[in-house]
């Protein structure tokens, strides 16, 4: 065996749920500028309780083109640290202005923080997100709160794998649906939060064959509905929330509707409600045709003869006016949120993974034929196994003397150096996504650029 893929949503339930977090504090360089919006502003008073969350801000960042706005302050963030230290913060994280232009700083401190806080944790933002300051302190921070619940779920991992006589590495699924190995999940839990949807993205494009294509994956409780280009999840272009916090994390664009195999079914002809209730992982127990009192989008599927589980005989009583109408309105939902995540006018294959494929008749209205690629059950898994190891990087460069081709180089060298230390074997990393947009109300011929670097699986090293 080469390798040990899992996908978790461990972490996003944590945030979700607000527990288990660690007590964080985030310190964010900036000042004079960026006083007027303190770090952890608009953020859920829950979860900033969870996490027992505290702000600081001190002198530092730099402007768009690499200037300084102010040095650092060295017995300035000693305080800081101090007073975190006295108040048993664990983790600590470090956003700096315009960090994704220089990471001087946010360097520079966390050597510092790191002195006078030896056993914390420490996040740095220009490693997590992109441009924006509060959307990549954000994700710093949620990042800064999970690195122990990272290190507490890879740990058992590692130990569950090892325990089953497996002795190939550890690898988790990201949002992009690429890996990443143990260590970097430790140090980056907030990339696997969409590890999910990426994952089954990524199956449904193995399993069917198509690299351009809609895929609806029908789970238990959710449907979610996304677009695969070029075999990879196409990303959402806007902000991304995450337990209500708002970010800039690299997420597939994922419709979520609260329909699925185990969703409650209620209400009469000719207008069923479907969801978003649902008795999720109880279906085998509460459904009607496994000897349930409950009426779920799967004994209706059962009933219209789409699918042989359980007892058909248990819903033989249901109208069967009832049944279509409710089936009806299942695929009018799901085809309504195909059309609206297409990416162009033009249709696209749509393809079905998950197991409550049974739901789906065998054409959408508006959105075409459904294609049930043998094992769509199991799309996850697919995904998850597949998976190849990515880098990315996204940045504002300023050409100056240097050239066009010497930063566009530099960029790709850096997308290609992070899938080398996510466990990418070296000789198999190519670009595979560059986008290169010019931004002429900034002086200096500012170019923002993001590249994507995937390759293979590091071969595992055999020791003699």
């Amino acid at each position: 065996m080469r390798a040990v893929a899992i996908g978790t949503t461990r972490f996003v339930n944590a945030l979700t749920e607000g527990r288990r977090l660690t007590k964080t504090a985030v310190l964010r360089l900036g000042l004079p500028a960026g006083a007027s919006v303190p770090p952890l502003t608009s953020w859920p008073e829950s979860l900033v309780t969870a996490m027992s969350g505290r702000g600081y801000q001190a002198h530092g960042g730099h402007e768009f083109d690499g200037r300084r706005i102010a040095e650092l302050d060295p017995g300035e963030l000693r305080a800081a640290a101090a007073d975190m230290a006295a108040a048993d913060v664990r983790s600590v994280a470090i956003s700096s202005v315009f960090s994704s232009v220089d990471a001087e700083f946010e360097i520079r401190a966390a050597e510092i923080v790191a002195a006078e806080l030896p056993d914390a944790d420490i996040s740095l933002s220009h490693e997590i997100g992109r441009i924006g300051l509060l959307e990549r302190e954000n994700a710093t921070i949620l990042n800064a709160a999970l690195r122990e619940r990272a290190e507490h779920v890879v740990n058992g991992l590692l130990e569950a794998v090892a325990g089953a006589g497996v002795t190939a590495p550890l690898y988790l699924s990201r949002n992009d649906g690429t890996l990443m190995d143990a260590d970097h999940a430790r140090r980056c839990p907030v990339a696997a939060f969409a590890s999910g949807p990426a994952n089954s993205m990524r199956g449904a494009a193995v399993l069917s064959g198509l690299d351009d294509c809609a895929v609806v994956d029908v789970g238990g409780t959710t449907t979610d509905i996304g677009v695969l280009q070029g075999g990879f999840p196409h990303e959402a272009a806007a902000g991304v929330r995450v337990a209500g916090v708002r970010t800039h994390l690299r997420m597939p664009d994922v419709l979520s509707l609260g329909i699925g195999g185990g969703s409650e079914v209620r209400g009469a002809t000719p207008a069923p409600a479907i969801g978003p209730r649902s008795v999720g992982h109880l279906l085998t127990s509460r459904a009607l045709v496994f000897g349930g009192d409950t009426l779920t989008a799967t004994d209706v599927a059962v009933a219209a003869g789409r699918a042989e589980v359980g007892d058909p005989d248990r819903v033989r009583q249901l109208d069967r006016a009832f049944v279509d109408a409710a089936l009806a309105r299942i695929a009018d939902e799901i085809a309504g949120g195909v059309r609206t995540m297409r990416t162009s006018a033009g249709p696209l294959p749509l393809v079905a993974v998950g197991g409550g494929t049974l739901l789906l008749p065998d054409r959408l209205e508006g959105a075409g034929t459904v294609h049930r690629p043998e094992h769509s059950a199991v799309a996850n898994a697919v995904g998850a196994a597949v998976a190849r190891v990515g880098g990315e990087t996204d940045r504002v460069y300023t050409t100056g003397t240097a050239g066009r081709e010497s930063v566009v180089d530099e960029a790709k060298q850096e997308a290609v150096a992070r899938a080398v230390a996510a466990g990418a074997d070296p000789p198999t990393v190519r670009i595979v996504d560059f986008d290169e947009v010019p931004l002429p109300y900034l002086p200096g011929n500012a170019t923002r650029i993001r590249a994507k670097a995937v390759g293979d699986l590091r071969p595992p090293v055999i020791s003699s």
